[in-house]
């Protein structure tokens, strides 16, 4: 018998109108016996209609998510909706608070733990909460993601192939319709224990996005974040208006292939910027050994041709990282 979610809510998530509250989680520490860590949510409805789950802080390196979230829940019109939107802007608050990727309580990767656990640990009950009471509520889902501290991205809103091509049409209609800059048809290296994954496979209209990185943010990529929300519940069919016309230039990451990953300890010299064409086989990064003098340094080729759609940030790496992902023009 699964056990209840220890979790609980300050709003009512069947009430007409704006609520903003939390998600309480009872967590015991040194400084507060008997506290609780409040998650920030808002809820917004209006009359029947679709449901939208729109999450950001999921990484808590990552802050278009959190603050054009932030933003909407104060901002967006009550009676220009038919339907509910659930947004939760610091989904991994601990994460947020600390402004690191994953939680500093039991640095849990909320990307990597879906479906969670009841009695697990903090980052555990959040997902287990997310999959028990909030995904089942949603007809769609945005989770607004960029590349936090270690990862640089031309800003792309995201779905995933899927065995089931009636949701991915739906899907890449609703990526379309968000009007990023590029769209990406995604492959993951890793899909286990992802919001991604847990909402596809629950049948629901799933995008993400990655809007530049860094650990910081820009008036660019918030105002990109913040015209895709928009466009996302109008084509959801939630929000009152008209999707905001954008040129999309569509992007596949065909296979494994389009991934760049590091042997090498060092310095690195990126020798391509972001949104540039790429050659198979032309030199994508150099990795200088900092600890020596003399020595050549490393160097990474494309394994393909395409657009050069992401790069490691800042310049120090190590054995694994990922270097480069180069996408194919759709």
């Amino acid at each position: 018998m699964t056990r209840p979610s220890p979790i609980t809510a300050t709003i009512d998530f069947e009430k007409d109108g704006v609520q903003h509250g939390h998600l309480r989680l009872p967590y015991s520490r040194d400084d507060s016996a008997w506290g609780a860590i409040p998650i920030p949510i808002a809820v917004l409805k209006n009359s029947s209609g679709p449901t939208a789950l729109i999450t950001g802080g999921n990484h808590g390196d990552e802050y278009e998510g959190p603050v054009g979230l932030l933003k909407a829940a104060g901002s967006l019109d009550p009676d220009k909706i038919a339907g509910r939107i659930i947004i939760l802007p610091c989904l991994n608050f601990p994460a947020v608070q600390a402004g690191t990727r994953t939680s500093p309580i039991d640095k849990g990767n909320m990307n990597r733990v879906f479906p969670g656990r009841p009695d697990g640990s903090v980052t555990e009950k959040i997902a287990d909460y997310v999959q028990r009471h909030l995904l089942p509520l949603a007809d769609y889902v945005l989770d607004i993601h960029s590349g936090g501290k270690t990862l640089e991205f031309v800003p792309f809103a995201a779905c995933h192939r899927l065995a089931d091509k009636g949701l991915e049409a739906r899907c890449v209609a609703a990526m379309k319709a968000f009007g990023a800059p590029y769209g990406m048809l995604m492959i993951e290296l890793d899909s286990v224990g992802m919001l991604d994954t847990s909402a596809e496979e629950m049948g629901k209209v799933f995008i993400s996005t990655e809007l530049g990185g860094g650990g910081t943010l820009t008036a660019r990529t918030l105002a990109i974040a913040e015209r895709g929300l928009r466009n996302f519940l109008v084509h959801a069919g939630i929000l009152q208006g008209r999707v905001a016309s954008a040129e999309t230039l569509m992007l596949d990451m065909e296979d494994g292939d389009c991934f760049v990953i590091g042997d090498d300890r060092g310095l690195i010299e990126p020798c391509v910027d972001l949104g540039a064409k790429v050659e198979a086989g032309q030199v994508v990064v150099r990795i200088h050994d900092f600890e020596h003098t003399g020595r050549p340094a490393a160097e990474y080729r494309a394994k393909r041709a395409g657009l050069l759609a992401g790069r490691h940030f800042p310049g120090r790496v190590q054995p694994g990282d990922c270097l480069a992902v180069v996408a194919s023009p759709a």
